[in-house]
């Protein structure tokens, strides 16, 4: 053991990561806001607005897999950067539509773009970060994306007096650029390729590593993957997670619009909540599941953490469907997101010990799932308040999804690998 005291690299890492995040949920969110101001200059019904929404769950479900595969190939250096670059670019080009089919086919191909950035960052902090300290980094990467998520909207309301929302496109869509560029000069796949990284640091980081195996891209691999009843479980258990979160940066504000008379200013602070409420849940959660793990077991920090956040998250959802007062179930989905948020810390390290060197694919499989979620969350919603005139319909279906997500939670045992030694 060298007695040299570790460098800090890998925290440099997960700035890195934590901007990225941030990068990404403002130019994720900001369509949420302006989506009545595009319905209006475009013509738009909700039901094409919501299949706007889903045409870019659609095609982050359909390249994740493939992109985070890419990664654990390729390493995430240079696929990250490529992520940024597209995504930013069709941030900007979202500025330039102008019709109902060429906005979907721009959101779409934005989607197309940032699929893969999650499972990019996960399998980052596997070659990067110690496993006690994964559920915490987690937790700290997500409350980047949470708090841009939040401030958002605010911002979007600070913005559209002055900017048409077709210059808001483009001002965020330049910030990735930057990102991109700093990345690509300054980062390293592994840690003993950094130059910045000491002898005490990567023995520090690579002391609990299980050693590297080869990639391949046959049936086996393929069917080793999707017929793990662990992974199975995994992945119900992700699809509640962002199908409601998939609402709040999707029909929140229209929902808060529809249901009570709040002015603009408190109507951009109840649709950030959520996500400012879920800045403290991060962190916390990603805490909690590493504390709980350290003293009662890797399962009972990662699971019985994550069933619990669910088990309130599916309570306050459909006391949020229920209540007649519009503050109290605005209150109750915020409640309810930063619950599910909670246990972000648990899913994606519970995603990396099952998948070890192939931390990419298993999660982007768990995160596919979560994105068929996003995918039809916009849908139903549109289709219900067309159809039925109801808003509370598909809370009552989110809280019903984490109920069972509490029951996908039981199921898990992060400590099987998806890939055992023999083919890892």
């Amino acid at each position: 053991m060298t007695s040299i005291r570790p460098t800090h690299v890998r925290y440099k890492v997960v700035a890195m990561a934590v901007l990225l995040a941030m990068v990404t949920y403002l130019d994720r969110v900001c369509i949420s806001k302006l989506a009545p101001d595009i319905m209006r200059d475009l013509g738009l019904s909700k039901v094409q607005m919501g299949w706007v929404f889903s045409a870019f769950a659609m095609a982050y479900a359909i390249f994740e897999i493939p992109t985070a595969w890419w990664a654990d190939r390729q390493g995430t250096r240079r696929v990250l950067t490529r992520i940024v670059l597209w995504w930013s670019s069709f941030t900007i080009a979202t500025a330039a539509s102008f019709n109902y089919a060429s906005l979907l086919v721009l959101r779409f191909l934005f989607g197309v773009g940032e699929a893969g950035a999650w499972p990019g960052v996960a399998r980052t902090f596997s070659r990067w970060i110690p496993r006690r300290e994964r559920g915490t980094i987690q937790g700290i990467f997500f409350i980047g994306a949470h708090l841009a998520g939040g401030v958002t909207p605010l911002l979007v309301v600070a913005l559209l007096p002055y900017l048409h929302w077709r210059m808001i496109f483009v001002g965020f869509g330049m910030i990735g650029f930057l990102w991109a560029l700093v990345w690509y000069r300054w980062f390293r796949d592994d840690p003993s390729e950094h130059l910045g990284v000491n002898a005490a640091e990567l023995e520090l980081i690579v002391s609990d590593r299980r050693a590297d195996g080869v990639h391949t891209a046959g049936w086996a691999y393929w069917r080793r993957l999707l017929g793990s009843p662990n992974m199975l479980a995994l992945c119900v258990m992700y699809f509640p997670n962002s199908f409601s979160f998939y609402f709040c940066i999707t029909w929140l504000p229209t929902y808060l619009q529809e249901k009570g008379s709040f002015d603009a200013t408190m109507l951009g602070f109840l649709a950030g909540l959520p996500l400012l409420l879920s800045v403290a849940s991060d962190l916390f959660g990603g805490v909690t599941t590493d504390w709980v793990a350290a003293r009662f077991g890797l399962r009972m920090g990662r699971c019985g953490v994550g069933a619990v956040a669910y088990l309130i998250a599916g309570a306050a959802l459909i006391v949020a469907a229920a209540a007649a007062s519009p503050m109290l179930s605005a209150m109750m989905i915020a409640l309810a997101t930063a619950a599910s948020m909670f246990t972000l810390g648990a899913s994606w390290s519970t995603a990396i010990e099952m998948g070890r060197n192939h931390a990419g694919v298993v999660s982007a499989a768990m995160n596919t799932s979560g994105q068929i979620g996003s995918l039809l969350c916009p849908l139903i919603v549109a289709y219900s308040v067309e159809w039925f005139k109801s808003w509370d319909l598909p809370l009552y279906l989110m809280g019903g999804l984490f109920l069972l997500g509490v029951v996908c939670w039981g199921l898990i045992d992060p400590q099987r690998p998806v890939f055992d030694s023999a083919t890892d």
